[in-house]
């Protein structure tokens, strides 16, 4: 499931939106959300992709800018993760 797919669905699931809403060009001022719900869904996103993400980084207006902020945060912690230690 690509990364705009699983955004939708935590969208879906959260705040009840269709999915013809939730197109990348869709603000989330559009949506309605305030800095609560902003907040909060970037826990579930959190949750969702097993990341962490910095507050001050994650100034995002548009749907297509979240998606592109969550794939930047897991390329980043992804890649700055420490190896499994092998066993022999």
């Amino acid at each position: 499931m690509s990364t705009i797919e699983r955004l939708k669905k935590l969208f879906i699931n959260k705040f009840d939106f269709n999915v013809e809403e939730l197109k990348p060009e869709t603000t989330l001022e559009y949506l309605g959300l305030d800095s609560l719900d902003k907040i909060e869904f970037m826990f579930d996103i959190e949750n969702e992709f097993k990341i962490k993400i910095p507050d001050e980084q994650f100034k995002v207006t548009t749907i297509q800018e979240m998606v592109d902020a969550v794939d930047r945060f897991v390329s980043e912690q992804v890649s700055h993760s420490p190896s499994p230690a092998m066993s022999y």
